[in-house]
């Protein structure tokens, strides 16, 4: 995950936290997240890298709909960084 930028990481994190999400609810997340739009320019290349990187599977709803779901090596990944993460935050 060291090779992600936080924008990857957070796309990482938003779908493994909701049940194969579609692109436009990762995007209305993001924004509450960030208080700002999200540009479909900035979110879809940035969910075809993590899928490109085997960390993100993208599936087809319907001709229009495309949903993403994490791979176990997505997983792992978040796995490892809140490990890593615990050794400097007390949470």
């Amino acid at each position: 995950m060291y090779d992600l930028t936080g924008f990857q990481r957070d796309l990482l994190y938003v779908i493994a936290g909701l049940d194969e999400p579609h692109g436009l609810a990762i995007k209305e997340e993001l924004e509450d997240y960030y208080e700002k739009e999200i540009h479909h320019g900035r979110l879809y290349p940035n969910l075809d890298t993590l899928v490109e990187k085997g960390l993100v599977e993208k599936g087809q709803r319907d001709r229009r709909t495309n949903y993403y779901t994490l791979t176990r090596r997505g997983q792992r990944e978040i796995d490892a960084r809140q490990e890593w993460e615990a050794q400097y935050v007390d949470v």
